[in-house]
């Protein structure tokens, strides 16, 4: 009987374990750091059971799933630029040239992004945005 109460006592511990680490982040961690794109059914329906027997457990774990974007299937591909390539963009009144943006663009994901397409809506930083990336504002 003892034998029997550590066994059903390790594996409540284990699904525990799991729910409050999040199914999602847990399983498919190459997942993490995506924004937005299709649900998963596999992790949202793990969460769920989380929810059904564990109910803190189970929100906790939908909350980490959605805040680290692993509940998303895979699909979207992000890419991030060096800022040393970012600043060669910059000229010196502190305007990017955009013919050199589409380059890099298409050199650093291989998509060639229509920059004359009517839909397109451009948004201009702060300097604080600059700053970050090791760019000066031109004044």
């Amino acid at each position: 009987m003892r034998t029997q109460t550590r066994i059903i006592g390790g594996l409540l511990a284990a699904a525990l374990f799991t729910q409050l680490t999040a199914c999602g982040t847990l399983f498919y961690p190459e997942r993490r750091g995506q924004i937005e794109g299709r649900i998963d059914p596999a992790v949202a329906g793990f969460n769920a059971i989380g929810i059904l027997f564990f109910v803190l457990p189970g929100l906790i774990a939908f909350g980490i799933d959605f805040a680290t974007g692993a509940i998303y299937l895979p699909g979207g591909l992000t890419s991030q630029v060096d800022p040393q390539d970012l600043q060669n963009l910059v000229d010196t009144d502190g305007n990017v040239d955009p013919v050199k943006l589409k380059a890099l663009i298409e050199q650093q994901t291989g998509h060639s992004l229509p920059f004359d397409h009517p839909n397109l809506m451009q948004h201009h930083g702060s300097a604080e945005q600059l700053a970050l990336y090791g760019l000066r504002p031109a004044a």
